[in-house]
């Protein structure tokens, strides 16, 4: 029993050999979060890496009219407020000469009713044109943030209907010239390439000291460390454990299939 054990023992030091995919390390389904027409696919793209290309275009000719009306709008309002504001002005310098002339008319003896009644009359009225036209500044002001909220709308939109992939990996392409997208319609499969992950589904004994662990890359020791340990075993696996390591993208191509070990 002792010569078994012996024998046996050596082996117990060998971690478990896992074979993991190298995956690119993020997938995403790009989606249209607004309804248009697709008038551009750059489908010479699906199956390349890209940095500032774009691959979906959406109708968005009405928008850039209206962004642009938009903006003259904004000049036009601001011509407007800054005319109302130069009258204000003026109003106001109107009103502080009508109330003192009200005031010093108003405590004269000599002074008649009707003279009286004029000048309060005259303050009233240049008082009224002063808040009137406050009031139309006010308006004015709303007016613009108003319409900067709808540039900023507009551009947004804009932007959202120019699918630009930087830094990514074009996987495939959902939609053609000519097709209608509702929001939530899905545009396009990306990676993330600019790095890559190795799956593996681990037993329970091995998660002890998961951190202090060295990881093994085909046979090489390596600096890499699993990064990330699910806490609830997998559906499929039903006694594994997911585990993700992050490593350096490959030079060539994914889906190559490594040889994991964890020691």
């Amino acid at each position: 029993m002792k010569i078994l054990l012996l024998l046996l023992s050596p082996l117990l030091l060998f971690a478990k050999v896992y074979y993991a995919k190298v995956e690119p390390f993020e997938t995403i389904m790009m989606k249209s979060s607004v309804s248009a027409l697709v008038v551009d696919v750059n489908l010479d793209a699906e199956g390349k890496m890209l940095d500032g290309t774009r691959i979906v275009q959406l109708d968005d000719a009405l928008d850039k009219v209206n962004l642009e009306a938009s903006k003259k709008s904004v000049k036009l309002l601001q011509e407007m407020l800054d005319i109302n504001q130069d009258i204000a002005t003026s109003l106001s310098d109107t009103v502080n000469r009508q109330e003192g002339y009200y005031k010093r008319i108003n405590k004269l003896s000599t002074a008649s009713k009707t003279q009286k009644d004029n000048a309060y009359s005259s303050f009233t009225t240049a008082k009224t044109q002063y808040l009137g036209t406050k009031e139309k500044i006010v308006n004015l002001e709303k007016q613009i943030l108003d319409m900067h909220y709808k540039i900023a709308q507009l551009e947004d939109v804009i932007t959202k209907k120019s699918l630009i992939l930087n830094h990514q990996y074009l996987y495939k392409l959902f939609v053609r010239k000519g097709d209608f997208v509702a929001p939530g319609s899905t545009l396009a499969q990306v990676m993330d390439a600019s790095r890559a992950k190795l799956v593996l589904f681990l037993e329970p004994e091995e998660l002890d000291n998961i951190e202090q662990k060295i990881v093994y890359l085909d046979g090489e020791k390596t600096d890499y460390k699993v990064d990330k340990v699910w806490k609830v075993a997998d559906e499929k696996f039903i006694s594994s454990y997911r585990a993700e390591i992050y490593i350096d993208a490959p030079q060539s191509t994914f889906s190559k299939l490594m040889r994991v070990e964890i020691k």
